[in-house]
């Protein structure tokens, strides 16, 4: 074990790391940061909501979340929203030209900062001819360079506008005999996905379901993966959950705090009971995106 993988192994499973130091300055930092994220911890998209679910009563209740109002589900929100404004937000976001504001630029690193930590993972063990299923591809960002890599990858989202940009900037890259070849995109939720493949990864999806619903999500992606997973997730410390209720305070226009955080003793747990064992681990932090990172291989 490395250097840097003892120190890693250190920080589990309470991922506190960043807590030890606190101070007064460091609370009102704290508050300061959370006011500009808006509503919630901001690394990953997030669905907006009507108005009379914008009060900060409900936006401190969201750490607790609750059912969707109006009989709407996680899902059917998740993917109009971005069929939609979210599609043109975040596909700015994850466009290295994209004009953004300085919070978004610093989630556009956060984020490219997990897909070069999988990709260095992937790099080193060879992946030229396995299969790769991305489940919640986005607009590419980890599919294209993973086929880049040499691996076969099938690419899906929920969302239809994330999944064809992701097939143009995969043509754009690729070339559109290579792309049709070596990556293919297409529109599905997590639960439709059917096949066996080498490795399943599934990034920044997480946040978007429940700890109940988050168990059989890792179920479902188990049963996929021959080998090994790779998934991400908005770490559940009381350090993240003083950031996002402080950020409840500050709703912005078009974002809610339904956003999940997860514990890693809970994430872990769902790997065990899916037959796998975590292997390597890893964590992004920058001003506004948090991401914990878990490879797990089948026992």
């Amino acid at each position: 074990m490395s250097a840097s993988q003892q120190q890693d192994h250190r920080l589990l499973p309470s991922l506190t790391f960043p807590i030890y130091r606190i101070t007064m300055k460091t609370a009102l930092v704290l508050i300061t940061t959370a006011a500009s994220l808006s509503c919630t911890l901001a690394f990953v998209p997030l669905v907006p909501v009507n108005q009379r679910q914008r009060s900060a009563v409900r936006m401190m209740a969201a750490t607790k979340p609750k059912p969707p109002t109006g009989g709407v589900d996680d899902k059917t929100e998740v993917r109009e929203y971005f069929n939609t404004e979210g599609f043109q937000r975040w596909n700015r976001i994850y466009s290295e030209d994209g004009t953004v504001n300085k919070v978004q630029a610093d989630i556009r690193v956060g984020h490219q900062q997990t897909v070069d930590k999988i990709l260095g993972w992937l790099e080193a063990d060879g992946v030229k001819g396995e299969s790769i299923c991305d489940a919640g591809c986005g607009v590419g960002s980890l599919a294209i360079p993973m086929a880049k890599l040499g691996a076969k990858v099938s690419a899906s989202d929920i969302s239809s506008s994330m999944a064809n940009e992701g097939k143009l900037r995969a043509e754009a890259v690729l070339g559109k005999a290579t792309a049709r070849a070596r990556c293919a995109f297409s529109t599905s939720d997590l639960e439709a996905l059917k096949g066996k493949y080498d490795t399943v990864t599934c990034v920044d999806v997480m946040i978007h379901y429940p700890t109940d619903k988050m168990q059989g999500m890792v179920s479902k992606l188990g049963s996929l993966a021959k080998k090994r997973m790779i998934i991400s997730f908005a770490p559940k410390t009381w350090y993240y959950d003083i950031l996002k209720q402080i950020g409840g305070l500050f709703p912005g226009p078009s974002k809610t705090t339904r956003a999940y955080l997860h514990t890693e003793a809970d994430v872990r747990k769902a790997l065990e009971e899916a037959g796998f064992t975590v292997k390597r681990t890893d964590m992004t932090a920058t001003n506004f995106y948090f991401s914990r990172l878990l490879e797990a291989v089948r026992e």
